[in-house]
Protein backbone atom coordinates (compact mmCIF):
# COMPACT_ATOMS: atom_id res chain seq x y z
CA UNK A 1 0.00 0.00 0.00
CA UNK A 2 1.80 3.40 -0.74
CA UNK A 3 1.83 5.99 1.76
CA UNK A 4 1.41 9.93 1.13
CA UNK A 5 3.40 11.81 3.52
CA UNK A 6 3.87 15.68 3.33
CA UNK A 7 6.53 16.61 0.96
CA UNK A 8 8.06 19.25 3.51
CA UNK A 9 8.10 19.20 7.21
CA UNK A 10 8.67 21.91 9.63
CA UNK A 11 10.69 21.27 12.98
CA UNK A 12 10.35 23.46 15.74
CA UNK A 13 13.74 23.33 17.88
CA UNK A 14 12.64 23.22 21.66
CA UNK A 15 16.30 22.42 22.94
CA UNK A 16 16.97 25.77 24.77
CA UNK A 17 13.88 26.22 26.41
CA UNK A 18 12.25 22.62 27.07
CA UNK A 19 15.04 20.98 26.19
CA UNK A 20 17.00 22.38 29.39
CA UNK A 21 14.97 23.47 31.50
CA UNK A 22 14.50 20.46 33.80
CA UNK A 23 18.62 20.15 33.97
CA UNK A 24 19.56 20.17 37.58
CA UNK A 25 23.27 21.36 36.75
CA UNK A 26 23.02 25.36 35.56
CA UNK A 27 24.49 25.84 32.07
CA UNK A 28 26.36 29.00 31.46
CA UNK A 29 24.51 31.42 29.71
CA UNK A 30 27.40 31.89 26.96
CA UNK A 31 26.67 28.20 26.45
CA UNK A 32 23.30 28.42 25.41
CA UNK A 33 23.81 31.14 22.95
CA UNK A 34 26.55 28.71 21.46
CA UNK A 35 24.05 26.20 21.57
CA UNK A 36 21.59 28.46 19.42
CA UNK A 37 23.53 29.40 16.92
CA UNK A 38 24.84 25.89 16.61
CA UNK A 39 21.46 25.10 16.06
CA UNK A 40 21.10 27.66 13.28
CA UNK A 41 23.98 26.39 11.47
CA UNK A 42 22.78 23.32 11.00
CA UNK A 43 19.47 24.80 9.22
CA UNK A 44 16.99 25.20 12.18
CA UNK A 45 14.97 27.82 11.16
CA UNK A 46 12.02 27.71 14.35
CA UNK A 47 14.08 27.88 17.22
CA UNK A 48 12.25 28.28 21.10
CA UNK A 49 15.22 29.70 22.94
CA UNK A 50 13.87 30.42 26.66
CA UNK A 51 11.09 31.04 28.87
CA UNK A 52 9.82 34.41 30.47
CA UNK A 53 8.79 32.62 33.26
CA UNK A 54 9.39 33.09 37.50
CA UNK A 55 13.27 32.59 38.20
CA UNK A 56 12.24 30.57 41.62
CA UNK A 57 9.95 28.08 39.46
CA UNK A 58 12.13 26.74 36.44
CA UNK A 59 16.06 28.25 37.41
CA UNK A 60 18.00 27.56 34.69
CA UNK A 61 15.97 30.03 32.68
CA UNK A 62 16.00 32.93 34.60
CA UNK A 63 18.90 33.92 32.31
CA UNK A 64 16.16 35.11 29.81
CA UNK A 65 16.81 38.42 29.41
CA UNK A 66 21.05 37.93 29.18
CA UNK A 67 20.92 34.70 26.83
CA UNK A 68 18.43 37.48 24.52
CA UNK A 69 20.96 39.96 24.84
CA UNK A 70 23.64 37.51 24.00
CA UNK A 71 22.09 36.64 20.79
CA UNK A 72 20.92 39.76 19.21
CA UNK A 73 18.22 39.49 16.80
CA UNK A 74 17.91 36.15 14.89
CA UNK A 75 18.74 35.98 11.42
CA UNK A 76 17.39 36.64 8.22
CA UNK A 77 14.92 33.47 7.80
CA UNK A 78 15.31 32.61 11.45
CA UNK A 79 12.38 32.67 14.27
CA UNK A 80 13.02 32.92 17.75
CA UNK A 81 9.98 31.58 20.54
CA UNK A 82 9.41 32.16 23.89
CA UNK A 83 7.11 30.78 26.66
CA UNK A 84 5.63 33.15 28.38
CA UNK A 85 3.31 32.48 30.95
CA UNK A 86 1.46 36.02 31.97
CA UNK A 87 0.91 39.81 30.85
CA UNK A 88 4.45 40.30 32.59
CA UNK A 89 6.29 37.42 30.90
CA UNK A 90 5.13 38.81 27.51
CA UNK A 91 6.33 42.27 28.49
CA UNK A 92 9.83 40.84 29.64
CA UNK A 93 9.53 39.31 25.91
CA UNK A 94 8.51 42.29 24.43
CA UNK A 95 11.40 44.35 26.03
CA UNK A 96 14.12 42.06 24.34
CA UNK A 97 13.50 43.05 20.57
CA UNK A 98 14.65 40.01 19.84
CA UNK A 99 11.31 37.65 20.26
CA UNK A 100 9.35 36.86 17.51
CA UNK A 101 7.02 34.64 18.61
CA UNK A 102 5.38 34.04 21.88
CA UNK A 103 3.95 30.68 23.12
CA UNK A 104 1.32 30.48 26.39
CA UNK A 105 0.60 26.74 27.56
CA UNK A 106 -2.82 24.78 28.94
CA UNK A 107 -3.05 21.04 29.79
CA UNK A 108 -5.80 18.78 28.79
CA UNK A 109 -5.66 17.39 32.02
CA UNK A 110 -7.38 19.38 35.09
CA UNK A 111 -4.74 17.82 38.04
CA UNK A 112 -1.66 19.11 35.90
CA UNK A 113 -2.79 22.07 34.66
CA UNK A 114 -3.67 22.52 38.90
CA UNK A 115 -0.01 21.33 39.66
CA UNK A 116 1.62 23.35 36.83
CA UNK A 117 -0.13 26.67 36.82
CA UNK A 118 -2.34 26.65 39.92
CA UNK A 119 -5.16 26.81 37.63
CA UNK A 120 -8.01 25.51 35.95
CA UNK A 121 -7.92 24.42 32.07
CA UNK A 122 -10.27 27.59 32.05
CA UNK A 123 -9.08 29.71 33.81
CA UNK A 124 -5.49 29.18 32.82
CA UNK A 125 -7.21 30.40 28.99
CA UNK A 126 -8.79 33.42 30.07
CA UNK A 127 -5.72 34.12 31.56
CA UNK A 128 -4.42 34.03 27.53
CA UNK A 129 -6.89 36.38 26.68
CA UNK A 130 -5.08 39.54 26.98
CA UNK A 131 -1.80 38.10 26.39
CA UNK A 132 -2.78 36.91 22.87
CA UNK A 133 -4.13 40.11 22.04
CA UNK A 134 -1.37 42.08 22.90
CA UNK A 135 0.95 40.10 21.49
CA UNK A 136 -0.64 40.15 18.07
CA UNK A 137 -0.97 44.21 18.66
CA UNK A 138 3.05 44.29 18.72
CA UNK A 139 3.35 41.83 15.34
CA UNK A 140 4.32 38.87 17.54
CA UNK A 141 3.61 35.46 16.42
CA UNK A 142 0.94 33.49 18.69
CA UNK A 143 1.81 29.27 19.50
CA UNK A 144 -0.36 27.49 21.68
CA UNK A 145 0.75 24.04 23.90
CA UNK A 146 -1.65 21.35 25.22
CA UNK A 147 -0.01 19.29 27.78
CA UNK A 148 -0.85 15.62 28.37
CA UNK A 149 -2.85 15.00 25.08
CA UNK A 150 -2.02 11.11 25.46
CA UNK A 151 -1.74 10.68 28.91
CA UNK A 152 -1.67 12.73 32.48
CA UNK A 153 0.87 11.61 35.57
CA UNK A 154 -2.25 11.94 38.08
CA UNK A 155 -5.47 10.92 35.85
CA UNK A 156 -4.11 8.36 33.81
CA UNK A 157 -5.44 8.07 30.07
CA UNK A 158 -6.91 11.55 28.82
CA UNK A 159 -9.82 11.78 26.21
CA UNK A 160 -9.26 12.74 22.68
CA UNK A 161 -12.25 14.67 23.12
CA UNK A 162 -11.21 16.62 25.97
CA UNK A 163 -7.56 17.74 24.00
CA UNK A 164 -9.72 18.23 21.01
CA UNK A 165 -12.35 20.77 23.59
CA UNK A 166 -8.76 22.77 24.28
CA UNK A 167 -7.48 22.98 20.73
CA UNK A 168 -10.76 24.61 19.50
CA UNK A 169 -10.21 27.04 22.86
CA UNK A 170 -7.06 27.73 21.59
CA UNK A 171 -8.06 28.09 18.12
CA UNK A 172 -10.79 30.42 18.87
CA UNK A 173 -8.09 32.40 20.92
CA UNK A 174 -6.23 33.07 18.36
CA UNK A 175 -3.57 30.83 18.28
CA UNK A 176 -1.94 30.31 15.03
CA UNK A 177 0.02 27.41 15.74
CA UNK A 178 -1.10 24.23 18.11
CA UNK A 179 1.09 22.15 19.51
CA UNK A 180 -0.34 19.19 20.77
CA UNK A 181 1.98 17.48 23.76
CA UNK A 182 2.61 13.86 24.87
CA UNK A 183 3.85 15.17 27.70
CA UNK A 184 4.86 12.03 29.67
CA UNK A 185 5.56 9.99 26.39
CA UNK A 186 2.89 7.45 27.25
CA UNK A 187 0.95 7.69 23.34
CA UNK A 188 1.31 4.83 20.90
CA UNK A 189 0.49 5.30 17.66
CA UNK A 190 -3.19 3.85 18.26
CA UNK A 191 -3.30 6.85 20.49
CA UNK A 192 -1.65 9.39 17.83
CA UNK A 193 -4.24 8.55 15.82
CA UNK A 194 -7.35 8.92 17.89
CA UNK A 195 -6.45 12.59 18.84
CA UNK A 196 -5.75 13.43 15.72
CA UNK A 197 -8.97 11.76 13.82
CA UNK A 198 -10.60 14.12 16.39
CA UNK A 199 -8.61 17.15 16.06
CA UNK A 200 -7.88 17.16 12.10
CA UNK A 201 -11.70 17.02 11.34
CA UNK A 202 -12.06 20.49 13.20
CA UNK A 203 -8.66 22.18 12.58
CA UNK A 204 -6.38 22.26 9.17
CA UNK A 205 -3.57 20.43 9.79
CA UNK A 206 -0.97 22.92 8.51
CA UNK A 207 -1.82 24.73 11.77
CA UNK A 208 -1.41 21.21 13.99
CA UNK A 209 2.12 20.19 15.41
CA UNK A 210 2.74 17.10 17.49
CA UNK A 211 5.17 17.50 20.54
CA UNK A 212 6.08 13.95 21.51
CA UNK A 213 8.05 12.94 24.41
CA UNK A 214 10.76 9.26 24.57
CA UNK A 215 9.92 8.08 27.58
CA UNK A 216 8.77 4.40 26.59
CA UNK A 217 10.48 4.54 23.15
CA UNK A 218 7.59 5.80 21.32
CA UNK A 219 8.61 9.08 20.16
CA UNK A 220 9.80 8.07 16.43
CA UNK A 221 6.90 6.22 15.99
CA UNK A 222 4.41 8.36 16.49
CA UNK A 223 5.64 11.04 14.77
CA UNK A 224 5.59 8.83 11.98
CA UNK A 225 1.88 7.87 12.74
CA UNK A 226 1.78 11.76 12.72
CA UNK A 227 3.15 11.74 9.49
CA UNK A 228 1.23 9.00 7.67
CA UNK A 229 -2.16 11.75 9.17
CA UNK A 230 -0.58 14.80 7.59
CA UNK A 231 0.58 16.39 10.48
CA UNK A 232 3.84 18.41 8.69
CA UNK A 233 5.23 20.11 12.34
CA UNK A 234 6.78 18.56 14.86
CA UNK A 235 8.75 19.97 17.86
CA UNK A 236 12.14 18.31 18.69
CA UNK A 237 15.27 18.87 20.82
CA UNK A 238 18.48 18.32 20.30
CA UNK A 239 19.92 15.54 21.46
CA UNK A 240 16.87 14.27 23.32
CA UNK A 241 17.00 16.85 26.12
CA UNK A 242 14.13 17.40 28.19
CA UNK A 243 11.50 16.57 30.64
CA UNK A 244 9.04 18.44 32.47
CA UNK A 245 9.54 19.90 36.15
CA UNK A 246 5.89 19.34 36.65
CA UNK A 247 5.74 15.71 35.09
CA UNK A 248 7.01 13.55 37.17
CA UNK A 249 8.62 10.35 34.92
CA UNK A 250 8.59 12.48 32.06
CA UNK A 251 11.71 12.05 30.24
CA UNK A 252 13.09 13.76 27.52
CA UNK A 253 11.76 14.91 23.59
CA UNK A 254 11.72 13.33 20.56
CA UNK A 255 15.27 13.93 19.33
CA UNK A 256 15.74 16.11 16.73
CA UNK A 257 18.80 13.88 15.20
CA UNK A 258 16.26 11.03 15.46
CA UNK A 259 13.24 12.93 13.65
CA UNK A 260 16.34 14.34 11.18
CA UNK A 261 17.52 10.72 10.36
CA UNK A 262 13.74 9.52 9.98
CA UNK A 263 12.40 12.47 7.59
CA UNK A 264 16.11 11.64 5.63
CA UNK A 265 14.73 8.11 5.44
CA UNK A 266 11.32 9.12 4.25
CA UNK A 267 12.97 11.35 1.75
CA UNK A 268 10.93 14.45 2.72
CA UNK A 269 12.60 17.95 2.66
CA UNK A 270 13.18 19.88 5.95
CA UNK A 271 16.43 21.92 5.63
CA UNK A 272 18.41 20.36 8.71
CA UNK A 273 22.01 19.17 8.36
CA UNK A 274 21.96 15.89 10.56
CA UNK A 275 25.73 15.90 11.07
CA UNK A 276 26.27 19.95 11.85
CA UNK A 277 23.23 19.27 14.20
CA UNK A 278 25.21 16.89 16.24
CA UNK A 279 27.76 19.03 16.12
CA UNK A 280 25.39 21.58 18.00
CA UNK A 281 24.53 18.46 20.70
CA UNK A 282 27.99 18.31 21.43
CA UNK A 283 28.36 21.30 22.08
CA UNK A 284 25.84 21.37 24.70
CA UNK A 285 26.66 17.81 26.07
CA UNK A 286 29.75 18.71 28.58
CA UNK A 287 27.39 21.25 30.05
CA UNK A 288 25.10 18.48 31.67
CA UNK A 289 26.97 16.37 33.45
CA UNK A 290 25.25 13.53 31.23
CA UNK A 291 25.26 11.82 28.32
CA UNK A 292 22.49 12.83 25.56
CA UNK A 293 19.76 10.44 24.95
CA UNK A 294 19.34 10.69 21.29
CA UNK A 295 19.78 7.10 19.76
CA UNK A 296 21.31 8.50 16.65
CA UNK A 297 23.43 11.07 18.22
CA UNK A 298 25.08 7.90 19.62
CA UNK A 299 25.34 5.83 17.23
CA UNK A 300 28.51 5.91 14.99
CA UNK A 301 28.19 8.09 12.07
CA UNK A 302 27.96 6.05 8.66
CA UNK A 303 30.98 5.02 6.52
CA UNK A 304 34.83 4.39 7.24
CA UNK A 305 37.82 5.49 6.29
CA UNK A 306 39.97 3.41 4.56
CA UNK A 307 42.33 2.91 7.98
CA UNK A 308 39.53 2.76 10.00
CA UNK A 309 38.17 -0.77 11.16
CA UNK A 310 34.97 0.83 12.59
CA UNK A 311 34.63 -0.54 16.19
CA UNK A 312 34.62 -4.51 14.91
CA UNK A 313 36.66 -7.01 17.19
CA UNK A 314 39.94 -8.09 14.45
CA UNK A 315 38.06 -11.57 13.07
CA UNK A 316 41.63 -12.59 12.51
CA UNK A 317 43.63 -15.06 9.77
CA UNK A 318 42.26 -18.23 8.58
CA UNK A 319 43.94 -20.35 10.67
CA UNK A 320 42.25 -18.81 13.90
CA UNK A 321 38.98 -20.23 12.14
Amino acid sequence: MSRVFPATVRITEVGPRDGLQNEEQLVPTEAKATFVRGLIAAGLREIEITSFVRPDRVPQLADAEDLCALLGPAPEGVRYTALVPNTRGLHRALATGIIQRIAVFTASSETFNQRNVNASIAESIKRFVPVVEEARAEGLAVRGYVSTAMGCPYEGAVAPAKVLEVVKELDALGCEDISIGDTIGAGTPADVARVLDLVLAEVASERITLHLHDTRGMAAVNALEGLLRGVASFDASAGGLGGCPFAPGAAGNLASEDLVYLLDGLGLEHGVDLERLRDASAGIEPHLGHDLASRVYQAPAWGCDEDDDCGQDDPGDESDA
